[in-house]
């Protein structure tokens, strides 16, 4: 209906018994917004495009969105991924089509670097080695002189990109009274200045970090950036902490220093199979601890993931460029700015 924006969300956001996956993604602003309605897809993967033909945006959690998801009719106007990974979109599609891609930094942005702080804490804390202690009884429990934990007090926390999530890291890492540094080629000067982040060269931050986060996107020039070579340059008595992408990371590589010591742990959140094989040899070590790439899901974290994809598609309604364009290209297409002209002029700026 000439009257009617219609967003799509893809299927996982609804379990099989109908009831939400998230309870904290509150779908009210979508209802109460006039002249929207809204209809959850049926399961495929990817996307087809007979299902999007009869919408002008999609809020989009885990199934992919690849080129032949995009219909010809041309009413898609925006994809809004829920969260900041934008792997299962076929990007350069999107921007062929003239359709943008949006991601919720705002959303991940505190979540995610309390995950890497957690994980932090629980490595230098020797946490789930102790926990393993205490629960062997007095043989074991007596062995915890043996597992002294790592003191953080001048010790160097370095980063691979200080974006969005990174700079947060080092701001939360404040009073710790560690040392900063970060490689990032994209690095904004002025925040890292602000942060009292030291920016280095990629081989220095492995020499010299004690906790070194991953907190860049993946794409094709980071596809195991953190690989053998790397992790031998590092500290035996470093850690490395992944939230971002697992194939940033060459799994086997980092597996085989684990096993033979030559760095002290790592925390990971993500694995570059997810979800892993039962008998992936890195489930056995315990030097590692896992998570299933949902450390940050809070309620915290999944309310203002789907509030920022709201407030994108009706944007969007209103003929507004909506925050968080990942290939912003598409913003000085022409055909995009036609689109925004018609929604303002149907639904007002």
């Amino acid at each position: 209906m000439a009257d009617t924006f219609r967003v799509a969300l893809s299927g996982d956001f609804k379990k099989p018994d109908g009831s939400p996956t998230f309870p904290d993604f509150d779908l009210a602003p979508l209802q109460a917004a006039p002249g929207v309605e809204f209809a959850f897809l049926e399961a495929a993967n990817p996307l087809r495009a007979e299902q999007l033909a009869d919408f002008d945006a999609l809020i989009l959690l885990q199934p992919r969105f690849a080129r032949e998801s995009i219909h010809p009719n041309g009413r898609l106007s925006v994809v809004a991924r829920f969260g900041v990974g934008y792997d299962n979109v076929d990007v350069p599609a999107c921007t062929d089509a003239g359709i943008p891609l949006v991601i919720t930094p705002d959303g991940v942005r505190r979540p995610v670097a309390v995950s890497i702080i957690t994980l932090m804490l629980a490595l230098t804390g020797k946490l789930f080695i102790k926990d393993r202690l205490t629960r062997g009884g007095p043989e074991t429990f007596n062995k915890r002189a043996e597992h002294m934990g790592i003191g953080l007090v001048g010790r160097t926390l370095g980063s691979i990109g200080i974006g969005n999530i990174g700079a947060e890291l080092f701001r939360l890492a404040r009073p710790f009274d560690m040392k900063f540094i970060a490689h990032d080629p994209f690095a904004d000067q002025a925040v890292a200045a602000e942060l009292g982040i030291e920016l280095v060269g990629l081989e220095e931050v492995f020499r010299r970090s004690d906790v070194l986060c991953v907190n860049c996107p993946l794409a094709p020039e980071t596809r195991h950036l953190v690989n053998a070579e790397r992790l031998a340059l590092m500290k035996p008595s470093a850690y490395v902490i992944n939230t971002a992408r697992g194939p940033i990371v060459d799994q086997k590589a980092l597996t085989q220093a684990l096993t033979e010591r030559r760095i002290a742990g790592a925390g990971l959140d993500v694995l570059e199979q997810e979800p892993p094989e039962p008998d992936d040899p890195i489930l056995k070590l315990d030097n590692v601890i896992l998570a299933p790439h949902a450390l940050c899901w809070t309620d915290q974290c999944f309310a203002g993931n789907g509030a920022a994809d709201v407030k994108a598609v009706l944007d969007v309604k209103h003929g507004r460029v909506p925050r968080g364009v990942v290939n912003r290209a598409v913003l000085d297409q022409p055909r995009f700015k036609a689109r925004l002209e018609q929604y303002r002029g149907r639904f007002g700026a």
